[in-house]
């Protein structure tokens, strides 16, 4: 009930903004008054519409992520476990430049950590309570090394902004194609007809799966670019210990409970690595091992 809501929330405010701004930007519609697309007024529609999804998740992720995965946030540390995991966090995001994130613990029993924030200096690292109870402290530490380094590589603003991207492209060429289905085929002449709505959708659905192959590309890339943040802060042999102690759950299908919306910022994916390889958010974890083994 509460990811419903928030995925209404987060949808309402794009639908505010996203009006607003083309009420600024003069763009009421983008037919041109014979009824034809005017390509220009489509392409920012569509910019409009794209780029707010992706970058009202992106302020919102924090808030997002710690209700998604019931995180609680560490204030004071109540337990020397508590303790050492704000000194790790604090020791390697000063190695690593940037401010200290907030620091969580979410309730799961796989092995799992994310990281998420709207900007390097205002992030949070999370780690599961199943992680922090069956790897040793070296190999935690390596994790959070690879969170880190997802924050310092800058990763949730780059890949907001290629989702942005995407977006935008997939509404625009697929309003082209029913715009082009609609006057060839439904004879529309006056506005756009049922056949518009019905081949945009399909369009829309069609373009959006190919389009994702291009995000998980780089969600696969920037996961080996975390790897070697996380083997330089923490020490490369560590690093590889780590992704072994997380091979060795997949392959035991310990089942994940992480939400889909933040479950590419995991540093595991898990069950993913099944799916095709193009579509998987996640390298597999024997290629992230000889990665840095070869590094």
């Amino acid at each position: 009930m509460l990811r419903i809501g928030l995925f209404l929330l987060t949808n309402l405010a794009v639908i505010l903004v996203a009006s607003i701004t083309l009420n600024l930007l003069g763009v009421g519609s983008y037919l041109d008054r014979s009824g034809g697309l005017n390509l220009n007024s489509l392409l920012i529609f569509c910019a409009v519409f794209g780029f707010s999804g992706s970058i009202i998740s992106l302020f919102l992720s924090k808030f997002m992520a710690k209700m998604g995965t019931r995180t609680q946030i560490i204030e004071q540390p109540r337990t020397p476990e508590e303790r050492w995991l704000l000194e790790t966090v604090r020791d390697l995001s000063t190695k690593a430049g940037i401010k200290m994130p907030d620091v969580g613990i979410f309730p799961a029993q796989e092995s799992n950590a994310f990281a998420t924030g709207w900007n390097r200096n205002a992030a949070l690292v999370a780690v599961s309570a199943g992680l922090l109870q069956r790897f040793d402290k070296e190999e935690v530490r390596a994790v959070l090394a690879h969170e880190i380094g997802h924050v310092a590589n800058g990763d949730m603003v780059t890949l907001a902004l290629i989702q942005g991207v995407v977006n935008t492209f997939v509404m625009f060429f697929a309003r082209i194609i029913g715009h082009t289905v609609d006057r060839a085929i439904f004879k529309s002449e006056n506005g756009h007809g049922i056949g518009f709505y019905i081949t945009t959708f399909v369009a829309e659905m069609v373009l959006a799966v190919l389009a994702s192959i291009i995000v998980m590309k780089f969600s696969r890339y920037r996961e080996f670019r975390a790897d070697h943040a996380g083997a330089q802060l923490a020490g490369r042999g560590a690093m590889i210990n780590a992704l072994r102690r997380l091979q060795m759950e997949v392959e035991a299908k310990v089942p994940s409970s992480m939400p889909d919306s933040i479950y590419a910022f995991g540093i595991s994916g898990g069950f993913k690595q099944n799916l095709s390889r193009l579509f998987s958010s996640h390298p597999p974890l024997e290629e992230r091992i000889k990665a840095l083994q070869n590094s």
